[in-house]
């Protein structure tokens, strides 16, 4: 049976904007691009791991405004459950320490990118509600 990872992802949202990154062209799924977050620890609520790996992955401070979608993606490695939240960035201008690009875009362009599957529900349903 497959392993399930946990993973969560913020939705930063700034002046009609959302906030994307890109995998390294060396990482699983290299050059997808994705929302910024990462695994659940052990012991870690949801939010708690998303504060950490968004500090860890851009180097800023958010807060976790509520979650916005779930979704189960098989990968060939493991199922991902990732669990995106709608975040407001606190402090601290984002900046690329695990991925090698960076794209703050509006809504209607985020279709543009070519996205880890596991995100693309999530893109989805943003595009709906700006619809």
């Amino acid at each position: 049976m497959p392993t399930t990872l946990h993973v969560v992802a913020a939705i930063i949202q700034n002046e009609n904007k959302i906030l994307c990154v890109q995998r390294l062209d060396s990482a699983i799924n290299g050059s997808d691009w994705e929302f910024p977050g990462g695994k659940i620890e052990p012991g870690e609520t949801p939010e708690n791991a998303l504060i950490r790996e968004v500090q860890e992955e851009i180097g800023c401070l958010i807060y976790v405004r509520k979650e916005f979608s779930q979704t189960t993606y098989a990968y060939d490695f493991a199922n991902v459950h990732l669990t995106c939240f709608l975040c407001d960035l606190v402090h601290g201008t984002p900046a690329l320490h695990v991925h090698q690009a960076m794209k703050w875009l509006p809504l209607g362009e985020l279709s543009d990118l070519t996205w880890s599957p596991a995100n693309l529900p999530a893109v989805h349903k943003l595009q709906k509600k700006d619809a």
